[in-house]
């Protein structure tokens, strides 16, 4: 049997207001900076007040459009000039906008087996967003530098894989550090991927999300895309891409999940002088043992405002619902914020 607002729901028509759901969302948000590094009981209980609190004003709204119906009357809500006639629906929603977020997968990974991992955040963030008559396009890309077996981490010689060394696999880098140097190799060739895989869309990206070494390369990408910064004479060419490719238009948002700052000189020079100024998420796993913790913190303070989060879990994007929360909320803050004029091109 369906909850008694469930009821008065389907019996009066009435469905919450986009304004009640999307204030629900936004709360949980701005809860999260405080919430976040407390304990887990703590968060726990913070989930049930806003679930009670989303359950109890809707309740209330039906409740009160249900003895309106009964008494045959109807009340202006505030603010409104008069009352809508019984009967006769009116359509205030927004019209549909598409909202393009690319999807940069880690190290070793690929564009499908990233998706196949985050289908779960893909459902929550389209269901976060469609009240807003936001429709997120999220759109997953393979970074162009292929790995083979002797370049993953841990792997060793023996007689068992003798002669695969060589051997194709499905794993891919958006770059390679030269761990003699610490400089970067092959960053040219993973960025322009993505000015292909944004002018492929028709442009207007949005935002970005990334894990791991697709953190990095959403710091990488925010930054670029912010016009008033000068690259250095190596990277004009792939940056003069990806600003053309987008329309010479900044992000609005960037999301790390596990991420680390990228520590090329030639790189770090002209990125994070000043600090990126595009609005960003940072998730952090408690019991990472992959990407120290320094590294991750290091992108952090690089980012003018960042929100850091972090996950009881280790090296993975953590896929449910309250943790899938304070990404909507923020998604959703960036999304409606007027634009920022220092930093379009």
């Amino acid at each position: 049997m369906p909850s008694q607002s469930r009821w008065q729901s389907e019996k009066t028509g009435w469905t919450p207001p986009p304004q009640l759901t999307a204030f629900i969302h936004m709360l949980s948000f701005h809860t999260w900076r405080f919430v976040a590094s407390r304990s887990q009981s703590r968060i726990h209980s913070f989930f049930q007040v806003v679930r009670f609190f989303s359950v109890s004003q809707r309740s209330l709204f039906c409740s009160t459009t249900m003895a309106e119906t009964q008494s045959g009357t109807q009340t202006p809500i505030s603010g409104a000039s008069t009352p809508v006639p019984r009967g006769k629906a009116v359509n205030n929603k927004p019209p549909k906008k598409e909202v393009k977020i690319l999807m940069l997968h880690g190290y070793t990974q690929s564009g499908p087996l990233f998706r196949a991992k985050t289908r779960a955040v893909e459902k929550l963030l389209v269901k976060a967003l469609a009240p807003r008559n936001l429709i997120p396009s999220l759109i997953y890309p393979t970074a162009p530098n292929r790995l083979y077996p002797r370049d993953i981490p841990g792997y060793q010689p023996s007689s068992d894989n003798e002669g695969r060394e060589d051997e194709e696999i499905d794993s891919w880098a958006w770059f390679r550090k030269d761990e003699a140097t610490g400089s970067y190799r092959l960053v040219q060739q993973g960025m322009l991927q993505l000015a292909s895989a944004i002018e492929e869309t028709g442009g207007g990206i949005e935002g970005v999300i990334g894990f791991s070494q697709g953190g990095c390369v959403a710091s990488i990408l925010a930054a670029a895309l912010e016009g008033f910064r000068q690259p250095a004479e190596e990277h004009k060419e792939w940056v003069e891409s990806i600003r053309a490719a987008n329309g010479r238009q900044p992000l609005k948002f960037w999301v790390s999940y596990s991420g680390f700052w990228a520590v090329d000189q030639y790189l770090s020079g002209w990125l994070y002088q000043p600090k990126v100024k595009t609005p960003s998420l940072h998730y952090f796993g408690g019991l990472d043992t992959v990407v120290d913790e320094s590294r991750s913190q290091g992108l952090v303070e690089r980012s003018e405002g960042a929100v850091k989060v972090v996950h009881p879990g280790g090296h993975y994007v953590p896929v449910s619902k309250e943790w899938v929360v304070p990404l909507a909320g923020f998604v959703l803050q960036s999304l409606t914020e007027a634009p920022r004029e220092d930093e379009k091109l």
